[in-house]
């Protein structure tokens, strides 16, 4: 029992921490997102899939 509360507690803050990343990177100006960083705002859920998910 307490291993499934584990994974689900697991999968929480991931999908939390996925949710503040689109959230953060949706939120960049053209020039912040795009031309500081090379990241376009179509991106963000892509990106943030990536770096919390890693794939």
């Amino acid at each position: 029992m307490a291993s499934i509360l584990s994974t689900i507690r697991t999968a929480a803050q991931k999908r939390a921490a996925y949710n503040r990343t689109v959230a953060e990177l949706s939120a960049l100006s053209v020039e912040q997102g795009v031309e500081d960083l090379g990241l376009y705002p179509g991106d963000a859920a892509k990106i943030a899939r990536q770096a919390v998910y890693g794939r």
